[in-house]
């Protein structure tokens, strides 16, 4: 996916672009998660448990979104002339992640804080707030957080194909072109 966004962007597809960068932006994210995913939940040591559990959060809590997905995202249906019903389910999918992203901020918002992001300045707190760390239940947010993702892939290759139709290229071009 890497390639072909370096491409899209390289031959001026915009809205080609902006689309692959936010499908291999869902990707590098759920590969960190399931890089510290077992570890979270079976690694012998008590310590790495938790700190790949932090680091889940962390990357939930983390993903920005409308960095990637706000009004460029828009911006690209647009001069694509992507058609309603896959604006909508698109839509749909990034509101679901935006929900368990949402849950797992207000959850563990002060664990966040605590133990990963900016450290509690009371070392026995912090120290108690990672030793106590749940990663099942770290892991489960995860996996509600994946149930989102996984919607915004089922569609995006049927965005993909819209995006490599005759005239969503056509309008694409159009659109650099009005650009220069």
């Amino acid at each position: 996916m890497a390639f072909e966004t370096a491409r899209a962007k390289r031959l001026g597809f915009e809205a080609n672009f902006i689309v692959l960068n936010l499908g291999l932006f869902f990707l590098i994210a759920e590969r960190d998660i399931q890089a510290v995913k077992i570890d979270a939940l079976t690694h012998p040591d008590p310590w790495h448990r938790s700190l790949s559990a932090r680091v889940m959060l962390l990357t939930i809590h983390e993903l920005d979104l409308d960095k990637v997905a706000g009004g460029k995202l828009r911006h690209a249906f647009d001069e694509a002339q992507v058609p309603a019903a896959l604006r909508s389910e698109v839509s749909e999918a990034l509101r679901l992640v935006r929900k368990s992203q949402e849950r797992a901020q207000k959850r563990f918002a002060y664990l966040r804080n605590s133990t990963i992001a900016h450290r509690d300045p009371d070392a026995l707190r912090q120290h108690t707030d990672i030793t106590d760390i749940d990663g099942l239940e770290v892991t489960r947010v995860a996996a509600e957080f994946y149930e989102g993702t996984h919607k915004f892939m089922d569609v995006l290759p049927r965005l993909m194909t819209y995006l490599g139709t005759m005239p969503a290229l056509a309008s694409q071009f159009v659109k650099r072109s009005e650009r220069k």
